[in-house]
């Protein structure tokens, strides 16, 4: 049976939680539950925040920054996360298809998503030992080295979140409950 996390509110979370958690109310017009968890750490908590704000001055245009996040989250099998990026990524114009391919490992028909998509997963599910094939060809479709550093910064920005998800069994939103945003994770699917 899963250990019980408290899901805090500003009033019921630790003194130094509390102002991070009127930050997270307030940039999100609404106290998501995973931040609610967050806030029995409030290091934890900071450091989620301080990177998820860091994403957007990478170089990589925000349909790009959700590409790297929904490849993240499907690899990890974050039913939480993917659901809450599948809404940022129609958020940003992401076209329906590519979301499909997303969620679904399946290919982009873009190619420098693809080249994106392939290089995310790559360090994903090799811890960052990628090959140097593998970050040569995210180069030659067009990505700097720059980039490169950037997808691990978005790794490292997901790695809190979904494992933490994992971990406490975060609630889902409510707008999670829409069958349009939610998913079920592969290795569920093959259970049920």
């Amino acid at each position: 049976m899963p250990s019980n996390f408290t899901l805090h509110t500003v009033d019921s979370a630790p003194a130094a939680s509390k102002p991070l958690l009127e930050a997270s109310t307030k940039e999100w017009g609404f106290l998501p539950t995973l931040h609610a968890i967050l806030g029995e750490s409030a290091p934890t908590l900071k450091a989620y925040q301080s990177l998820f704000a860091l994403v957007p001055q990478t170089s990589f245009t925000p349909t790009e920054q959700q590409i790297a996040y929904l490849t993240v989250n499907v690899a990890n099998e974050c039913e939480y996360c993917t659901a809450g990026h599948t809404y940022l990524a129609r958020s940003v114009g992401m076209p329906e298809t590519t979301i499909y391919a997303l969620r679904e490992q399946e290919m982009i028909a873009e190619p420098r998503w693809q080249a994106l998509r392939s290089f995310v997963d790559a360090v994903v599910r090799a811890r960052g030992r990628v090959a140097d094939d593998d970050v040569d060809a995210f180069i030659a479709a067009g990505y700097s080295k720059a980039q490169v550093l950037e997808v691990v910064l978005i790794v490292a920005t997901k790695v809190i979140s979904n494992y933490v998800n994992h971990i406490a069994h975060t609630p889902a939103e409510a707008f999670m409950n829409d069958p349009s945003f939610g998913w079920v994770a592969p290795s569920r699917r093959q259970a049920a």
